[in-house]
């Protein structure tokens, strides 16, 4: 793995920030026998159950003060995924000539085996969890981590020589890398996103692009041939692999016939019929193309990994049907937390959608929702901070309402929808303004729209008639 393992004991560890991330850290560098100091700008009382979980340890908690004014006799500083790497603490660290890391850089140099990393704008979680659904599918011992949900510092103690870790990347957690190396390295696309803390789309890429910079002619990296803005970080060192719905590929998977195709050294092997890929949606396609390329790489069969897609149910949060209230039809997409990704959401269906948008800004260009939802939608709903934003840049495109929280924006929903309308959580923004994550924000949406149907079964014959309905008939 990369860059090999080193002693932890002893060695002056400062991690910074005490979320989920920094939590794993700091407690695996305690049992390591690190000097641990932990901080986050957050008070105890703020942290709450968090700071139970160090009652046990000897890491030192820092809790309300400034992460720079901590860094007197450090070695080495692992900032949480949410610390920019212009970060003050991160600057005078390097100042200073302390080593500055991120969790995953940590994590690499004591995983076992092999790591499979996925990276991108878009559909990294369900790429990410179908490789190893495959994977696991086909015998072998897996391990999942990383962005979607666990840190990869808490997997290393069940690793092994034979696991193949699994892993979704962020560009922030890419952003802090040393000699970070996996031997398989995914870059699914590259769309606007994160721009609040990237500035630019060029950055934003670059982060995500160092996914391949420390990889050899002994690794594996796989890039989408459909999209020019990722396929232009295609590295040199490793052997590239591309995937395309569109047209053939020298060396990856592509469509023919109406079948998954997978190409190496000249030698073609049919994987599965695109008809019976299990989720709506192109931007599926081009997921199950990319994990079916990675998925061989790492030694799945091509009769395992068609089984493998076959049986894939999906992945919470992310185009996940939620239930049918009286012929409308519930999705949830919190996971489209960028305009991109709800573009991709509301291509996943004929059209008749009450879309729900809105969020927390990331200073995202919502005007390019424009023609999918004039060509797609009946009706945006808008929750959260960013709503005025969001309306100034659709007007004219699609009916709009101000729905403020996500609850109302359910009720509304459900007088508004006919049936054969689909209601569509595709938020196109962050959570961090109403919710924890973006995991709670759907299952806040689940909640209230299995109420509503527990509610709605109690009730004769439809629901009741309103304005809304009867505009929408006329219309």
């Amino acid at each position: 793995m990369a860059g090999g393992t080193i002693r932890l004991e002893g060695k002056h560890v400062l991690v910074v920030g005490l979320a989920r991330t920094g939590v794993a850290t700091a407690l695996f560098c305690a049992a390591a026998g690190a000097i641990v100091t932990a901080t986050d700008l957050r008070s105890a009382q703020e942290l709450g159950e968090t700071v139970r979980q160090f009652e046990p340890t000897r890491v030192s908690l820092r809790l309300g003060e400034p992460a720079e004014g901590l860094l007197e006799g450090q070695e080495l500083v692992i900032p949480s995924p949410g610390v920019p790497a212009d970060a003050p603490v991160v600057r005078l660290a390097r100042a200073r000539g302390i080593a500055v890391w991120s969790e995953i850089e940590l994590a690499a140099r004591f995983l076992r085996g092999q790591l499979i990393a996925i990276t991108g704008s878009n559909g990294k979680t369900t790429t990410t969890v179908l490789v190893e659904h495959i994977l696991r599918g086909a015998g072998f011992s897996t391990v999942l981590a990383g962005n979607i949900g666990t840190p990869l510092v808490a997997h290393v103690e069940e690793s092994s020589d034979r696991t193949l870790t699994v892993a979704e990347l962020s560009s922030f957690q890419l952003e802090l890398i040393e000699s970070f190396r996996p031997k398989i390295a995914v870059f699914l696309n590259l769309t606007p996103d994160h721009l609040d803390r990237h500035k630019t789309l060029a950055a934003y890429g670059a982060a995500k692009a160092r996914i391949f910079e420390n990889q050899t002619g002994e690794d594996f990296a796989v890039l989408n041939a459909d999209d020019p803005q990722s396929a232009a970080y295609a590295p040199s060192g490793p052997e590239v692999h591309w995937f395309s719905r569109k047209a053939a590929v020298e060396r990856g998977a592509f469509v023919r016939d109406g079948k998954i195709v997978v190409r190496q050294t000249g030698l073609d092997e049919e994987v599965v019929a695109v008809k019976e890929l299990p989720l709506p949606g192109a931007h599926n396609l081009e997921n199950a193309l990319a994990a079916a390329i990675a998925a061989r790489l790492a030694g799945a069969a091509p009769r395992q990994i068609g089984e493998g897609i076959r049986s894939f149910a999906g992945v919470e949060h992310r185009l996940e049907f939620v239930t049918e209230i009286r012929g409308v039809r519930y999705y949830n997409d919190s996971k489209a937390t960028n305009v991109d990704a709800t573009l991709k959401a509301l291509d996943s269906f004929p059209g008749r959608i009450v879309v729900i948008l809105g969020g927390k800004d990331k200073d995202s260009d919502y005007t390019l929702l424009r023609t999918s939802l004039a060509e797609k939608a009946v009706l945006a709903l808008l929750i959260g901070a960013a709503a005025e934003k969001i309306a100034r840049q659709i007007k004219g495109s699609v009916r709009i309402e101000a729905a403020g929280t996500l609850e109302r924006a359910v009720e509304m929903a459900a007088v508004a929808a006919r049936p054969g309308d689909t209601v569509l959580l595709a938020p196109a923004c962050a959570s961090f303004d109403q919710f924890q994550n973006y995991e709670h924000r759907g299952r806040v949406f689940k909640d209230l729209v299995r109420q509503l149907d527990e509610r709605l079964r109690l009730l004769p014959g439809d629901p009741p008639a309103s304005s809304v309905n009867a505009e929408k008939r006329n219309a």
